[in-house]
């Protein structure tokens, strides 16, 4: 799978790519960013999703996580958030469409035919930055915020075998009881709410999903305005309890869903994905 690289940045004494390069699961022209450490590798790495409305270049950008990558020698991977280009549905709303893929395979019209975000990041980009670059298939975790830490949490439960270990950062526990998962999983997945539980980080664990990972980290902020209507991470340590598995929410006084909050832990993040790698 060639892997075009359209910018290189020199950052805290590693290397960041742009790149861009053609996906059979979407069938559009996807980008993503790399950063890798000086050396020959393979080193262990990160695979951060986005949420609602960004592109690989918020977290690029905003997040300081290269500063804590290049501290513990560890890449990391940032795709975009859905396809994008002449063809490709989308939907005014920020909530649907481009920039909102909600990391599932779509099964409805108008998106079926791209909107394919979870073969995408299981399949393509894996196998694409495995091909390219000094990276470690073995050592490899993910993370993600809002509707990325969504998909990081049930990527991660549904494919123990790709990733060693999981966190996320105000993320959408259970699209299953909030109107943005009603929303998106209608629009992609249709009304048979059953089909809707494999993309659901709750029922996931209910149904024994990803019981390999020791502990699933996740911060939310206290001041994030999404906190109790979209994010309610206290689904998220119900099912964990009834199922006697290990989640760490961390609630973060003062803190909203911004990048401001992203950066303020993302370091605290990176060490703990380390420990696991």
């Amino acid at each position: 799978m060639t892997v075009e690289t359209l910018n290189t940045h020199r950052l805290h004494g590693g290397t960041l790519r742009y790149c861009r390069h053609a996906s059979t699961s979407t069938g559009t022209p996807m980008r993503f960013t790399v950063w890798t450490p000086d050396g020959e590798g393979p080193f262990p790495y990160l695979v951060w999703l986005s949420g609602l409305t960004c592109t690989e270049d918020n977290f690029t950008v905003k997040s300081g996580v290269y500063e804590h990558a290049a501290k513990h020698g560890v890449a990391i991977v940032a795709p975009d958030t859905s396809p994008r280009g002449e063809g490709v549905a989308d939907d005014p709303a920020y909530d649907l469409g481009q920039g909102a893929g909600f990391y599932v395979d779509a099964t409805q019209a108008p998106w079926a035919p791209h909107f394919k975000m979870y073969a995408y990041v299981t399949g393509d980009l894996l196998m694409a930055v495995d091909g390219a670059f000094p990276l470690d298939a073995g050592r490899r975790g993910i993370f993600g915020h809002s509707m990325g830490g969504h998909g990081a949490l049930t990527i991660a439960l549904r494919n123990p075998e790709l990733f060693k270990s999981v966190s996320a950062f105000a993320p959408i526990v259970s699209p299953l009881n909030c109107p943005w998962g009603d929303k998106a999983m209608t629009a992609y997945l249709g009304p048979d709410r059953a089909l809707w539980r494999a993309h659901d980080a709750c029922a996931l664990i209910e149904e024994g999903a990803g019981a390999s990972f020791d502990d699933i980290l996740i911060d939310q902020g206290l001041a994030d305005s999404f906190l109790e209507s979209q994010l309610k991470p206290e689904l998220i340590e119900a099912a964990a309890e009834k199922a006697g598995r290990k989640v760490t929410v961390r609630r973060q006084d003062g803190y909203d869903h911004s990048y401001f909050f992203i950066t303020t832990f993302i370091g605290d993040h990176v060490r703990w994905h380390v420990q696991r790698l």
